[in-house]
C-alpha cells in the first residue's frame, strides 16, 4: 500500500494539533508536518530580527517579504524529531509555547491574510513530496488544498466558539483572561476567513468535535473516514 497524505485544517482552537498527535498512534509509519509552526517560526524570527517588525506594522511590511528568503536569511530550519516537525532558528530549537503564544498566533493570522505565500507554498509542497516517499504524512496547517491539491484526505475540524475558548484557556494557563482569549479567537477567525483559509472544498470532510470530551474521541471521529486504517 502506498503512503498517504492527510491534511488537517479547522477553526482556531478546535484541537487540530492534538488530533494529529493522536493519529500517530493509529497510523503506522506516520509523521506530522506542523505547517502552521513553520510559518510561526518564520514570523517569530522575523519579529525578533533587526528588521524591528512588530504587530503594529507587520500588515504593511509583510506584503513585500519573500517568506522563503526570510527563512534562509534568519536561518529558520525544519526538522523531524520524534515523528513530528520542529522549528530551529539560528541553530536553536524554538519551543512550542513560544510558537503558540497569543502574540505569535495573531501575528501569523495577520501575515497569512496579507502575505504573498506562493514561494512558501512551493517549499511546503516540496517537503510533503519528499517525506511522503518514506512516510504516511499528516499535515496540520492552513490552505492545505492550495498547497497540496493531491491530498488523500482533507479534514476540517470544527467546534463551537465557547468550546474553543475553553480549550484555549486551558492551553494558555489558569491566568488567562476569558474576554482576551475570546477576542483573540474572534479576531483570528476573521483574519483566517479573509485569507480564504476556512474554504470547504468538494472533497473536504467536516468533523465537529464540540461534544468530544477527550482527544481520543475527536480522533476516532476523524479516523473512521480513513479507509486504509479503519
Amino acid at each position: 500500500m502506498s503512503n498517504i497524505v492527510i491534511g488537517i485544517e479547522g477553526l482556531v482552537g478546535a484541537g487540530k494539533t492534538s488530533i494529529c498527535r493522536e493519529l500517530l498512534k493509529h497510523i503506522p509509519n506516520s509523521i506530522i508536518l506542523h505547517g502552521g509552526n513553520l510559518y510561526r517560526g518564520i514570523i517569530y524570527a522575523l519579529m525578533r530580527s533587526s528588521s524591528n517588525i512588530d504587530l503594529k506594522n507587520l500588515k504593511e511590511n509583510i506584503k513585500d517579504i519573500d517568506i522563503k528568503k526570510i527563512m534562509d536569511t534568519l536561518k529558520v530550519e525544519f526538522k523531524i524529531e520524534n515523528r513530528e516537525s520542529v522549528v530551529y532558528v539560528d541553530g536553536k530549537k524554538i519551543d512550542e509555547e513560544k510558537l503558540q503564544s497569543e502574540d505569535s498566533s495573531l501575528a501569523v493570522s495577520i501575515a497569512g491574510a496579507n502575505a504573498d505565500s506562493e514561494k512558501f507554498y512551493a517549499f511546503a509542497r516540496h517537503l510533503i513530496n519528499m517525506y511522503s516517499q518514506e512516510y504516511n504524512v499528516i499535515v496540520s496547517g492552513r490552505d492545505l488544498m492550495r498547497i497540496y491539491p493531491n491530498l488523500n484526505y482533507h479534514f476540517f475540524i470544527t467546534a463551537s466558539l465557547e468550546e474553543r475558548i475553553r480549550r484555549k484557556m486551558s492551553q494558555y494557563g489558569k491566568n488567562s483572561d476569558y474576554e482576551a482569549v475570546k477576542q483573540n479567537i474572534v479576531k483570528r477567525d476573521e483574519l483566517q476567513e479573509k485569507a480564504g483559509y476556512y474554504t470547504i472544498y468538494d472533497n473536504t470532510i467536516k468533523v465537529d468535535v464540540t461534544d468530544c470530551k477527550t482527544v481520543e474521541k475527536s480522533t476516532m471521529r476523524v479516523l473512521k473516514h480513513i479507509k486504509e486504517y479503519n
